[in-house]
């Protein structure tokens, strides 16, 4: 029998692994990686971004490790999962194949891919629930259609009361018999020349068991506080948990009932566990978009926003990838994201909301960005918020909203301990200059070492005429 493993890379609630295990029979454990499907192309699929790749290779050797205590191996093939997958189950002759479902459009065409080759060479093909808390096609409007609004999105999926509990990871699981692997170095998953990797490495230990530590430190330490901290990128206050649950390191369900768990043992921290698990939702909400939507990152959910005049302007959009706007909070947050895949929830925002409104570059342009770099991009989350911040998204925030990046930058970064962080050539200024270092006077400037347009960038657009830009631009698509 065949265990396929996918974004699922765990023991523990595993309801495939569970299942087969349960039978007795002799395992396959199997990762596929599929790049040349025509489920990984656009608009339905696209191939991982450089920094997920590199979270791909750390994760694949933790399931190797916590398959090995097991007495099991992880085979790891390469090529279209469809023919990979029937290949094996012959050369093992197994009698079936498991695998968790996907509501992502591009997975689930290649579940169908697989099933129907299986079904070619007699072979059983088995799936299970997803990796969502509620399947999209479960939850429908009138209309039949998916839930375009949020808040109405997440009381249906609070009404529907607790998810299953999670499951145990098996205690046993019988070898299978030997077949060939590739060697996971031979995939060249993590960069080798240039090596940019560094900061991830000092950032995070991916795995299943990081995720669960991760999980209890932050429900037994920070909790408590996520309802006021989590806008505070000065503040260590959110869960860090986005990519072990992008990779299935952990599970929504596992998440859902050890929340809820901490509420019941102590309910002061009911609060923070509330709004922790309402952050669940939007990942939920943007997979349900996901499902209805299957070009979320390449066309505009409004088509109003069709006609919008985006901006060419390779310059800026370089300087805002480089984290060099002159704006602070903007260049904080892209650095943070270059060095560590990952950036604050809060500052996601305000550098998205930079580049659409501030600059008028095509929010396409920031979600492949981002894509790239994240080891958290998630296929639904990563196109839903940006065009959230566009506008031309479901449940868009309203297009007069325009980030102020200075504000922004003194009401959650007050003391400018997170500018000082990832923008150190700004450390020596005082926090009430450090969000709008041009207001500084050149006594001010020669005391903290900075030489405007030297040793820190001018402000690439000026902000109220850019404001003014967008909002004009705005008012005309959508009038």
């Amino acid at each position: 029998m065949i265990v396929w493993f996918r974004d699922d890379l765990r023991l523990s609630d595993h309801p495939a692994l569970h299942a087969a295990a349960e039978t007795g029979a002799p395992l396959v454990c199997l990762y596929v990686l599929d790049e040349e499907s025509s489920h990984q192309r656009p608009p339905r699929g696209r191939p991982i971004g450089s920094a997920s790749r590199w979270w791909l290779a750390q994760s694949l050797r933790s399931l190797q490790g916590s398959l090995a205590a097991h007495g099991q191996s992880l085979i790891l093939r390469r090529g279209p999962a469809a023919k990979v997958i029937a290949d094996l189950a012959q050369e093992a002759r197994a009698s079936a194949v498991h695998w968790t479902e996907s509501d992502v459009p591009g997975q689930a065409a290649a579940e169908r891919e697989v099933a129907a080759a299986l079904y070619h060479i007699g072979v059983a093909a088995r799936s299970f629930p997803s990796d969502l808390l509620v399947r999209p096609a479960s939850l429908r409007n009138k209309e039949g259609r998916g839930l375009r609004v949020f808040t109405p999105f997440w009381k249906r999926v609070l009404s529907l009361g607790d998810p299953p509990q999670p499951l145990p990871a098996p205690k046993t699981l019988k070898a299978g018999p030997k077949v060939a692997t590739d060697d996971l170095a031979s995939w060249n998953l993590e960069p080798a020349r240039p090596d940019w990797a560094g900061g991830l490495r000092e950032t995070w230990t991916p795995g299943e068991a990081a995720a669960q530590a991760r999980l209890k430190d932050f429900l037994d330490n920070d909790i408590a506080g996520y309802a006021s901290l989590r806008d505070r990128p000065d503040r260590d206050g959110t869960s860090w948990l986005s990519p072990h649950l992008r990779f299935g390191e952990i599970s929504p369900r596992q998440v859902w009932h050890a929340a809820s768990f901490a509420a019941a043992r102590k309910p002061a921290v009911s609060g923070g566990v509330g709004k922790f698990l309402s952050e669940l939702g939007w990942r939920e909400f943007s997979r349900h978009l996901l499902f209805d939507h299957p070009e979320l990152a390449e066309q505009n959910l409004q088509s109003s926003f069709d006609a919008f005049p985006w901006r060419s302007d390779p310059k800026a959009l370089r300087a805002w990838q480089r984290g060099l706007t002159g704006y602070p909070i903007v260049d904080a947050g892209m650095r943070e994201l270059w060095h560590t895949g990952i950036m604050h929830n809060r500052v996601r925002m305000v550098v998205a909301s930079f580049l659409v409104k501030h600059l008028l570059i095509d929010w396409r342009d920031g979600e492949k960005w981002f894509w790239d770099t994240l080891v958290d991009a998630d296929p639904g989350s990563n196109p839903a918020s940006w065009q959230w911040v566009a506008g031309s998204g479901a449940d868009a925030a309203p297009y007069f909203r325009v980030f102020n990046p200075i504000l922004q930058g003194e009401k959650f970064d007050p003391d400018g301990t997170y500018v000082s962080r990832w923008v150190p050539e700004l450390a020596r200024l005082p926090a009430k200059l450090i969000h709008q270092p041009w207001e500084a006077t050149p006594m001010e400037l020669a005391a903290a070492g900075i030489t405007p347009g030297k040793t820190y960038p001018e402000p690439i657009v000026d902000h109220k005429a850019a404001r003014a830009r967008a909002l004009a631009a705005y008012a005309k698509t959508r009038g």
